[in-house]
């Protein structure tokens, strides 16, 4: 099957597409007949689609759509965080949050005929905790890491025990990582894990056919029955088939849906969505469940280990400008850390509202003083930082460059270093000695943040404090330990402030990112807490 999209001029875009997408359901926007609601094939066009490795979050936003239909979870949650019943019908827990007991539902299977029972959904939820060590797979990153055990009581029912209260257990099964494999794939080894073809899951599609960044064909499993019900649709998807199709040019993109020859496409520019909106075309813009669009600052290098410069960068930003400038209305000024969407989030934004005069001062008094070319300098050395704009996100690179003409005014100079996906993931996940991360992490439950802030029992130390910030180190068991909701919340909202004033994290906007555009004839898709895109209640038609 030859899947190749090439780089066009959007006027020969149609013809080039029509090509290249013969071979993979090039009628598939009438395959299903006029007005039908079962059959059909869509091509799905997507930036890449590079890791398929169990637990890793190197693919939690391209190859997440692929595994949104060919996996199911415990819960749904969707993007306002509303939890319901999936494969687990119901759950109850004790008083302190260390006992869940979760019952399923029964007759699931996966596609290789697996019964999905307790003792699956116990091995799964021991492999998010632990991963693998042997295998060299890790944890899911942000499963709780007060877990102790899972234990099928019987076929239906499963025990969950933690060490430590964990009363965001229940919304953390709706994260992307959370997905149910077969016991097959998880006793396979680490390079089977990463073969998408022998990833077997109990969802409303199969693999058909998978080639590593080109594309995915999925075929619909026609016995599937076990849908959430939130998502309109608990039995068998409508659409035959769905191929993935990896295209690197949002043009390109943009314009095989407007010719019709793809259906979907992944990361419109700004600038091509009111152009298709006011053509009839369907424009998504979800703010997913997790943190804004933002700067995670490194408060252990130069000059970030400064809080005036850091309390600067908060005050420097015209977040306004930006959507104005970049984006659409689509978009919104950030209000905390988190997404307005994430249960728990507190307003802060009077915290870091665009202030240049206050930023001025700051770094004034912080001792910083324009050289001769009209940087800051301090001690001798210039206040520069490094920007990587994030592949992952539209439209970072032009912000990037909005924000260093903000911050130019004031006398920081920036550069700014763009990479592909494969690159970013290789230079820069993980890498320990970056002044800023561009961050965009979705979350199954704002206690999250706590986990990530500190080093404490393996966090991702993010801010690079270790265990030193005492206010932190307070505040993390208050909102990890909790087993009030209302006291929770409270901490949570010390937690953001207190933060947002350190200036550890720098908000920017509510992140969007996960834009997509398709055609007027596919209808109700359905987009999660994640905002990866489920295609089990959607049709086609003429």
């Amino acid at each position: 099957m030859n899947l190749t999209l090439k780089k066009t001029a959007l006027a020969a875009v149609a013809a080039t597409t029509l090509l290249s997408l013969a071979a993979c359901g090039g009628e598939s926007a009438s395959a299903g007949g006029s007005g039908s609601t079962d059959g059909g094939e869509v091509t799905f066009l997507i930036d890449a689609l590079n890791s398929f490795k169990t637990n890793s979050s190197a693919w939690s936003s391209f190859e997440g759509n692929v595994y949104r239909n060919v996996f199911d979870k415990l819960v749904y949650v969707d993007n306002d965080g509303k939890v319901s019943p999936w494969i687990a019908e119901s759950w109850e827990n004790n008083a302190d949050y260390t006992k869940f007991t979760l019952h399923l539902k029964t007759g699931v299977t996966f596609s290789d005929g697996e019964k999905l029972d307790a003792a699956a959904v116990a091995k799964n939820l021991t492999f998010w905790a632990q991963g693998d060590s042997t295998k060299g797979i890790a944890p899911v990153g942000l499963f709780p890491k007060t877990f102790k055990s899972a234990t099928a009581v019987d076929d239906a029912t499963v025990q969950v025990d933690f060490s430590a209260p964990t009363l965001g257990f229940i919304q953390t099964l709706g994260y992307g990582g959370t997905i149910l494999y077969a016991p097959k794939t998880l006793e396979g080894s680490a390079t089977d894990q990463a073969d998408l073809s022998k990833e077997i899951g109990s969802g409303p599609y199969t693999v058909k056919s998978w080639k590593v960044n080109d594309n995915v064909v999925l075929v619909k499993r026609k016995d599937y029955n076990w849908g959430a019900a939130a998502t309109g649709n608990t039995g068998p998807a409508h659409l035959d088939e769905i191929t993935f199709k990896v295209s690197t040019d949002p043009s390109v993109r943009v314009a095989a849906v407007q010719s019709g020859q793809a259906q979907i496409a992944y990361n419109p520019t700004p600038q091509q969505i009111s152009t298709v909106k006011a053509a009839g075309f369907n424009v998504y813009t979800p703010v997913y469940l997790g943190f804004s669009y933002g700067w995670v600052l490194n408060t252990s290098v130069f000059p970030l280990n400064s809080t005036a410069v850091r309390q600067a960068l908060q005050h420097a930003i015209d977040r306004d400008e930006i959507i104005k400038t970049v984006y659409t209305p689509d978009w919104k000024p950030a209000i905390s850390f988190f997404n307005n969407s994430v249960p728990g989030v507190t307003d802060v934004s009077a915290d870091f509202q665009y202030d240049q005069a206050q930023a001025a001062a700051l770094l004034a008094k912080d001792g910083w003083v324009k050289d001769s070319d009209g940087v800051l300098a301090k001690d001798g050395k210039e206040l520069e930082l490094t920007l990587y704009a994030s592949p992952y996100v539209v439209a970072t690179k032009q912000v990037d460059q909005l924000i260093s003409n903000q911050l130019a005014k004031l006398g920081i100079k920036t550069k700014i270093v763009a990479y592909d996906v494969v690159t970013y993931n290789q230079k820069l996940i993980g890498a320990k000695d970056l002044q800023i991360q561009e961050q965009s992490r979705s979350i199954g439950d704002a206690s999250t943040a706590a986990s990530v802030f500190t080093s404490a029992d393996k966090g991702e130390d993010w801010f690079h404090l270790g265990t030193s910030d005492a206010t932190i180190a307070k505040l993390r068991p208050e909102i990890i330990g909790a087993t009030d909701p209302d006291a929770r919340d409270k901490a949570l909202a010390e937690l953001q402030k207190y933060v947002i004033d350190q200036g550890y994290y720098i908000p920017i906007y509510q992140i969007v990112q996960r834009p997509l555009v398709t055609s007027p004839k596919l209808k109700d898709i359905v987009e999660d807490s994640t905002t990866f895109v489920g295609f089990n209640n959607a049709t086609l038609s003429e």
